[in-house]
């Protein structure tokens, strides 16, 4: 263990002398407060640390202790329902010993609850032969999670001694002995340095969705399980409830949601949220699959930069459980925001907009870390883990550094306009400028699981969106009477799609949600509307009757029909659509 003293303080950066035994990334113990630190650069026997807590009242000559170990998570049961701050530390723990709301400094409550008493049930016994990664026994961490006890990263051998016990999660439920011969003692905890992603034996293709039950993403722009996706956006156009509406309904077992230097009364939503919402795949609350990362705006600066490295060492310990893990970060700027200041006062040079010249690598090194994988072990078992990241560009500008270089690395960009939000269209996604690079890989899965014409479907009203664009154009010079009547149908059409199929109310209880089978039976109205009525214009119906149907109003509601009344609504809407429009045709005739 490497001794020094303090030579220099600068707000969160700490220059200490005499480490020259310390290694690069070790945890330190800063003063006699023992406020914790992290070296983040050598220079001779100097070295730099980012201490992740306030240093007012440090000064030179204080002593500096490194334990030689780098920044870890302490991985186990008793994560679930959890609320850490951005070095994993409980805040509900602290709140108790430390008896007041703010975070006092020094504090040292251990991650996992020490005490609390676990039901272990073994699913090997003595003399199996195991590796890395195989599940040797459960633990119901929640009513809905059964958290799987694994063999450690680098271990394997044979099993001398497991059963069935009560334990806490520093007690030995099982020892291993080796090839070599020597014993380890497993427990129900391990630990895991954040900054190396966590090994697997395989990565799969992203070629199946991660299902939201929000229209315009599961439609429009699919994000694959595994996947990575961007929601750029400036103020009040709704990131976090784009997020929050994820990780309320998206098709994951897992959710980690890492709040990074987002303003306190969001987080504030979330907490007070998550516990009352009803999973509707478990009847249980969301807080029943969920851990939270706290490190809101007020939390010290340094500790943003290690939150979503806290967070998805986290998620990637439940993908190798086998579970489908979704990650959302609110948001990337403040973390990138966080490395420039410290890049700031270490003097590095500075690249665009004062952002270190490593920024784009550091944002990949955090979005590779997404996959659809088979993870170690010797039975086959699949995970997955999404990480969906909202990025908050000053003044909505895009083009600055931090949306650009993750652009460059996710494949799903869900590009929020603030003119949508003004008009009261949320989510107010654009469905001009957002993409998703991975539709082509899962139309096979689209077409073979949800119906055989989605894709079709799909490309039609995205044609529709795409030919309105260029007739508003038109219209706002010469008017809309100038268009032909195939143009005006083709605008209500695309009106249609906007206002009744893409605008979904994340506030009702109906809308909230829908499943493919509905969002497939919306597309088709929709396109029923237009197609019907385009052969009724070839026999000379009126084009402004034909948009005038009472049939649209019932067609613009079928969003808030229930799921077990789908069938027959959409039976009678398509049979009033047929019946009105050979009205509107005899009409013409009868004249």
């Amino acid at each position: 263990m490497s001794k020094g003293r303090i030579k220099k303080v600068a707000g969160p950066l700490v220059i200490a002398e005499g480490m020259k035994d310390a290694n690069m990334f070790d945890v330190v113990r800063v003063s006699d407060e023992r406020l914790i630190g992290e070296i983040i650069e050598m220079h001779g026997d100097q070295a730099s640390v980012q201490v992740y807590e306030e240093t007012s009242g440090l000064g030179p000559g204080a002593p500096v202790e490194s334990t030689g170990v780098p920044m870890s998570v302490e991985l186990g049961p008793g994560l679930i329902k959890s609320i850490y701050d951005g070095i994993q530390r409980p805040l509900e723990k602290i709140l108790e010993v430390s008896g007041t709301n703010l975070l006092s400094r020094g504090v040292e409550v251990p991650s996992l609850d020490r005490d609390k008493v676990w039901e272990f049930k073994a699913c090997k016994k003595a003399g199996d032969k195991v590796e890395a990664g195989d599940i040797i026994g459960t633990v119901q961490e929640t009513e809905i999670v059964s958290h799987k006890i694994m063999v450690p990263y680098g271990i394997c051998g044979t099993i001398k001694s497991i059963g069935d016990k009560s334990a806490k999660v520093t007690d030995k439920v099982a020892v291993i002995t080796d090839d070599k011969g020597a014993d380890h003692d497993i427990t129900l905890m391990q630990k895991w340095p954040v900054r190396r992603g966590r090994p697997y034996k395989e990565k799969l293709p992203p070629d199946r969705p991660l299902v939201t039950g929000q229209r315009v993403v599961d439609t429009m722009f699919p994000i694959a399980k595994g996947g990575t996706a961007a929601v750029p956006g400036p103020f009040g156009t709704g990131k976090t409830v784009v997020q929050h509406q994820l990780a309320k309904w998206a098709e994951a077992d897992i959710i980690v949601y890492i709040g990074c230097g987002e303003r306190g009364n969001e987080m504030t939503d979330v907490l007070n949220e998550f516990p009352e919402l009803i999973d509707p795949k478990t009847g249980h609350t969301l807080m029943e699959r969920t851990v939270l990362i706290a490190n809101t705006s007020d939390m010290p600066v340094a500790a943003r930069e290690a939150s979503i490295y806290t967070g998805i060492t986290i998620a990637e310990y439940f993908r190798d459980m086998g579970y489908s893990v979704a990650l959302m970060a609110d948001s990337t700027s403040r973390w990138a925001e966080a490395l420039r200041e410290m890049s700031g006062r270490l003097e590095e040079m500075p690249g665009e907009e004062g952002y270190p010249a490593y920024l784009g690598s550091r944002l990949a090194q955090f979005y590779e870390r997404a996959g659809r994988v088979f993870t170690l072990g010797s039975d086959e078992r699949e995970g997955s883990l999404s990480v969906i990241g909202a990025v908050s560009p000053a003044g909505g500008d895009i083009s600055e550094p931090v949306t650009q270089a993750t652009l460059r690395i996710v494949k799903v960009f869900w590009s929020l306009d603030s003119s949508l939000a003004q008009k009261r269209h949320f989510p107010a996604i654009n469905w001009l400028t957002s993409y998703s690079l991975y539709l082509a890989n899962m139309g096979a899965w689209f077409n073979t699981n949800a119906a055989p014409d989605w894709m079709e479907l799909r490309q039609e009203m995205m044609n529709l969106l795409q030919d309105e664009s260029k007739l508003n154009e038109m219209v706002q010079l010469v008017g809309m009477d100038a268009l032909s009547a195939p143009d005006r149908l083709k605008m209500e059409a695309a009106r249609s799609i906007r206002e009744d199929f893409l605008h979904q109310d994340a506030f009702h209880e109906v809308d909230t949600y829908t499943s493919l089978k509905k969002q497939h039976m919306m597309m088709q109205l929709v396109l029923d509307f237009y197609n019907i009525s385009l052969k009724a214009l070839d026999q000379g119906a009126d084009v402004e009757k034909l948009v005038a149907m009472d049939t649209r109003e019932a067609i613009g509601r079928f969003k808030y029909t229930e799921e077990d009344k789908l069938e027959g609504a959409y039976k009678k809407i398509l049979d009033d659509l047929n019946g009105e429009v050979q009205k509107i045709i005899s009409e013409k005739e009868d004249f």
